[in-house]
C-alpha cells in the first residue's frame, strides 16, 4: 500500500540490485576493513567494544554464558549490560570468525542491512524504487550512521529501525503472519542492545500507528489489538535479555533523576547539517568534533537528502495537482491528504528530536525531563538526532518520487512542471545562501578553538557538491527520454554517497590487527607481581585515569597502543589483567559510589582500601603509561576480621580517612548486627582458593564463628553456600562481599545465579516456539486460501 499519490514505478532497482549497489558502496568506503588489511580501532571501538567482544568470545569457546566480568570494577555484571550483545544471534559472526576482521565487518554488515530496510520502507511508502534507493543510501551513508560503526550494538540497533517500522506497520494493517514477523523483527532489535535507539524506534512506531488509528473509518479495534499483541510478543521474545537488564538498572547508578546533559548539540549545531566541519576542531585523534559535544563526530545528512526533503514539504500541493493529470494517479485508499499528513508527521518528529538534541541550549528539553523524569535514563541529548536521521531520508524519498512523477510525462502539464522547477531552484538558492553565510561566520567571527581552515575547505567543498547535486536534479526535470537520462536518479544516489563520503576526515580510523594482539601490554610491562584473576589487581591513579582519557594523537595505531599500555577503559581484558576500574554503562550502585569517591576525593588516604582490593600494581607517578609495584596488598579472600556496623555514608567516610585495616576489621550494614553470630575477631585462615570468572571456592579454618571477606563487588545475584548449605551473603566495606562461616574447617562456594535470566529464558524460549508454530499455521492457512481462490 503506497502513501504517496504516485503510481508505483515497477522499473528500476529490485531489492537484490540495490543490495548489490549498496554493498559496492560499502566496500568502496572501507576496502581495508572488508579485505582484512586493517580494523577499526578509534575511540570506544578499541577501548570498550573490542575488549568486551574478546571476553565474550573466550566465554563462548569455553561453553559459558558471560554473566559476570571479574576483570573490571572488581567484578561487574556483563550479560545484563545489554549493549554487550551476549544474546544477539548475529554476534555469532565475530564469536566464530577471526575477531579483528569479523567485529569490524559486523558493523559494516549492519550499515548495509539498515540501508536495505530503509529502501524497502521508502519504496513501500512512495511506490518508487529509485526513491527507495536514494533513501536507503542516505540512511546508510550519513555522518551519524558512520559514527555508529564504532559501537556495534548501536549500529545494529539503528539498522533495525526501518525494519521494525515496516514490519509493525504491516502487522497492524494486515494481521496474520505479519504479527509474528513483526514480533521477530522487534525482538532482534531488542537483543541488539541499544536502549535509547529502541525507545525512539517505538516512539516513532507509536506515533505512526496513532496517525492511522485516530481517523474515523479505520478498523480501530483490529489495529489496537494487533499493535498491542506485537508489543507483548516482542517483550516476551526478548525477556531473556530484558529482565536481567531491568534488574541491573534497578540496582545501578542510573536512577530516576540521574542527570547527564553533557554533549548536547551546541547552539550552532544546526549549521553542521550544511557545513559539517564548522565550529569545531580535529584535535582529538584527527576526528572532527564540535566544541563540547563528543558523542557523535557528525550527523551530516548530505545536501541532496536535505534538499529533496525540503522539496517534499514545499511541493506537496504540486503532487496533488499532478495526480489529476493522468500519468500519476493515486492508489486506492491512499490520497494526497494522507501523503501530506505523513510528510508533516515526519517533519514534526524530526523538529521535536532536534529540540531535544539541543539539550539545555534551549528550555525545551529540561522542561520535558521535568514532565517525563524517565528521560533521565537517556544520557547525551545529542542522541535524539537519530530521529531526524531516520526521518529525513524518508522525506527525501517523497521529494524525489514526486519530482520524478511530475516530470515523468509531458501529459502532466507544463504549469506543475514549471512550478516544481521554480521551487526546486528556490530551495537550492536558499541552501547556497546559508552555506555562504556559514562560511562568512566561521571565517570572520570564529569561536575560540575553531579550525577555520577546515571550515573553509568544508564550506567550499559543500558548495561544489550543492552545484553538482543541483545539476543532476535539474537534468532530471528536463524529462528527456534519452538512454542516459534513465540513469540520472542513480547518478544522484552516487553523488549523495560521494558528498557524505568526503564530508569530513575519517570518522573511523583503522589500524593493523596486530594492535589487538593478546597479552601485548602484559608482555611489555613484565609486572612483578603480575596481577592475575584471584591474585591481585592493577589500579589507575586518578591522575593517570584523567590523562589517559584526554590523551589523543592523530595516528590511530599509536593512540590506541599508548592507552593500551596504561590499561585505559577496558583494554585490560585483552591481557586478562584484573583492575579496579572499568568503563561500562551500568555499575552496581554501591560500588559506583565508592569508586566515584575514590577518584574524586584525591586528598583521601586510600592506601588501606587499595590493600584490601589487592592492588599490587599502581600507575607510575612519573609515567602514566608505566606501572609501579606496591607492597602490603591483601589476598582477595580473607577471614577472621572484627565486624564494625556502620551505614553507607559513615563507611565511606571511614574508608577515606585511612583508619581502615582490611585484615583486622570489616564494615557491615547495621541490619547485620542482629542477624550475625560471629566473634568480634578470631583466628581464621583461607585455604585452597579457586577464584573463577563466575564463582569463588575456598576453604576456611576458624577457631570460632567468623566472617570470610571477598574483595569482589557485591551484587544481589551472588549466592553463598557453606558445606552445600545456603548462607546469607552480606555487603561488606561499602561494596564488597562477606560470608559468615562456622568454627572449624569448612568449604565455601560463592557463585553467580541470575534468576531474572532464568525466568526470561523460560518465557522467551516458550514464546519463540509458540510464535514459530503460529507462523507455520498461518502460512498453511494462507496457502490453503490461495489454492481455494485459484480453484
Amino acid at each position: 500500500m503506497s502513501v504517496l499519490p504516485i503510481q508505483p514505478d515497477r522499473r528500476g532497482l529490485s531489492l537484490w540490485q540495490f543490495g548489490l549497489l549498496l554493498g559496492l558502496l560499502v566496500v568502496a568506503a572501507f576496502p581495508q576493513v572488508v579485505f582484512g588489511a586493517a580494523t577499526f580501532v578509534a575511540r570506544d571501538f578499541g577501548f570498550f567494544v573490542y575488549p568486551l567482544a574478546h571476553f565474550q568470545r573466550a566465554c563462548f569457546w569455553r561453553g559459558e554464558l558471560p554473566f559476570w566480568n571479574p576483570y573490571n570494577d572488581c567484578g561487574i555484571p556483563f550479560l545484563a549490560q545489554w549493549n554487550t550483545m551476549p544474546l544477539y544471534p548475529p554476534s555469532l559472526l565475530y564469536l566464530t570468525l577471526p575477531l579483528p576482521w569479523a567485529l569490524s565487518c559486523f558493523s559494516l554488515l549492519h550499515l548495509w542491512f539498515g540501508g536495505l530496510g530503509m529502501f524497502l520502507l521508502a519504496r513501500r511508502w512512495t511506490g518508487h524504487p529509485v526513491a527507495g534507493a536514494f533513501a536507503g543510501t542516505a540512511f546508510a551513508f550519513n555522518g551519524f550512521s558512520l559514527n555508529l560503526l564504532m559501537w556495534p550494538s548501536h549500529i545494529a540497533t539503528f539498522s533495525w529501525m526501518p525494519w521494525v517500522v515496516l514490519a509493525v506497520e504491516c502487522a497492524w494493517r494486515e494481521g496474520g503472519r505479519r504479527i509474528v514477523l513483526a514480533a521477530f523483527v522487534g525482538a532482534l532489535q531488542m537483543l541488539a542492545g541499544g536502549p535509547e535507539t529502541i525507545l525512539l524506534t517505538w516512539l516513532i512506531v507509536s506515533v505512526l500507528w496513532l496517525q492511522e488509528w485516530i481517523p474515523a473509518g479505520a478498523p480501530r479495534a483490529a489495529m489496537l489489538g494487533r499493535y498491542l499483541l506485537v508489543l507483548v510478543l516482542v517483550f516476551a521474545l526478548s525477556a531473556v535479555q530484558l529482565l536481567p537488564f531491568l534488574d541491573l538498572l534497578a540496582h545501578a547508578q542510573r536512577e530516576t533523576g540521574y542527570t547527564d546533559l553533557r554533549w548536547s548539540m551546541p547552539a550552532s549545531g544546526l549549521a553542521n547539517f550544511l557545513v559539517p566541519m564548522a565550529f569545531g576542531t580535529t584535535a582529538t585523534e584527527g576526528i572532527f568534533f564540535q566544541h563540547g559535544q563528543y558523542w557523535t563526530s557528525s550527523y551530516y545528512l548530505g545536501l541532496g537528502a536535505l534538499w529533496l526533503a525540503l522539496f517534499a514539504l514545499a511541493a506537496g500541493p504540486l503532487f496533488r495537482l499532478a495526480s489529476r493529470g493522468g500519468p500519476v494517479t493515486s492508489l486506492p485508499g491512499t490520497g494526497a491528504d494522507k501523503c501530506s499528513a505523513r510528510l508533516w508527521l515526519l517533519t514534526a518528529v524530526s523538529v521535536l528530536a532536534l529540540l531535544c538534541a539541543l539539550g539545555d541550549n534551549t528550555p525545551f528539553y529540561p522542561l520535558l525531563r521535568r514532565v517525563v523524569p524517565q528521560l533521565s535514563f537517556i544520557t547525551y541529548p545529542v542522541k535524539f538526532v537519530m530521529v531526524s536521521v531516520f526521518a529525513v531520508p524518508l522525506l527525501a524519498a517523497f521529494g524525489l518520487a514526486g519530482l520524478l512523477a511530475v516530470f515523468a510525462s509531458p501529459a502532466t502539464g507544463a504549469a506543475p512542471q514549471r512550478a516544481a522547477r521554480r521551487r526546486l531552484l528556490g530551495l537550492g538558492l536558499v541552501l547556497l545562501a546559508l552555506i555562504v553565510g556559514i562560511l562568512g561566520w566561521t571565517q570572520f567571527v570564529p569561536a575560540a578553538g575553531d579550525d577555520t581552515h577546515a571550515a573553509l575547505v568544508s564550506s567550499l567543498t559543500r558548495l561544489g557538491f550543492l552545484v553538482l547535486t543541483g545539476a543532476v536534479l535539474l537534468s532530471v526535470t528536463r524529462g528527456t527520454e534519452s538512454a542516459w537520462a534513465r540513469f540520472l536518479p542513480l547518478i544522484l544516489v552516487v553523488v549523495a554517497w560521494l558528498d557524505v563520503f568526503t564530508h569530513a576526515p575519517g570518522q573511523n580510523p583503522v589500524a593493523p590487527a596486530s594492535v589487538y594482539q593478546e597479552n601485548l601490554a602484559r608482555d611489555h610491562h613484565g609486572m612483578l607481581p603480575q596481577p592475575e584473576l584471584g591474585g591481585s589487581r592493577a589500579m589507575l591513579s586518578p591522575t593517570a585515569a584523567l590523562e589517559l582519557t584526554r590523551f589523543a594523537v592523530s595516528d590511530a595505531r599509536n593512540n590506541f597502543l599508548a592507552k593500551r599500555m596504561g590499561y585505559c577503559a577496558d583494554v585490560n581484558l585483552l591481557d586478562g589483567v584484573p583492575k579496579v576500574d572499568g568503563f561500562f554503562s551500568l555499575t552496581p550502585r554501591a560500588f559506583d559510589g565508592l569508586l566515584s569517591t575514590v577518584y574524586a576525593v584525591t586528598n583521601g588516604n586510600w592506601r588501606a582500601l587499595e590493600n584490601f582490593l589487592g592492588v599490587s600494581q599502581y600507575s607510575s607517578p612519573t609515567n602514566v603509561l608505566g606501572w609501579d609495584s606496591r607492597a602490603g596488598f591483601l589476598p582477595l579472600v580473607t577471614a577472621g576480621q572484627k565486624p564494625v556496623f556502620l551505614d553507607e555514608s559513615n563507611t565511606l567516610w571511614e574508608l577515606a580517612r585511612g583508619h581502615f585495616d582490611g585484615a583486622q576489621m570489616v564494615y557491615l550494614p547495621p541490619a547485620a548486627r542482629t542477624v550475625l553470630t560471629v566473634s568480634p575477631q578470631t583466628t581464621a585462615k583461607v585455604t585452597d582458593l579457586q577464584f573463577g570468572e563466575q564463582s569463588v571456592d575456598f576453604g576456611t579454618e576458624a577457631d570460632a564463628p567468623a566472617l570470610a571477606v571477598i574483595a569482589q563487588t557485591y551484587y544481589h545475584n551472588w549466592r553463598a553456600e557453606v558445606d552445600g548449605q545456603a548462607v546469607p551473603l552480606w555487603r561488606a566495606n561499602a561494596a564488597f562481599q562477606a560470608v559468615p562461616v562456622p568454627a572449624g574447617t569448612h568449604r565455601v562456594h560463592v557463585y553467580y545465579e541470575d534468576r531474572a535470566f532464568e525466568i526470561g529464558a523460560a518465557v522467551s524460549g516458550c514464546m519463540w516456539l509458540n510464535c514459530l508454530v503460529a507462523w507455520l499455521a498461518w502460512r498453511r492457512r494462507d496457502q490453503a486460501l490461495a489454492g481455494h481462490r485459484a480453484a
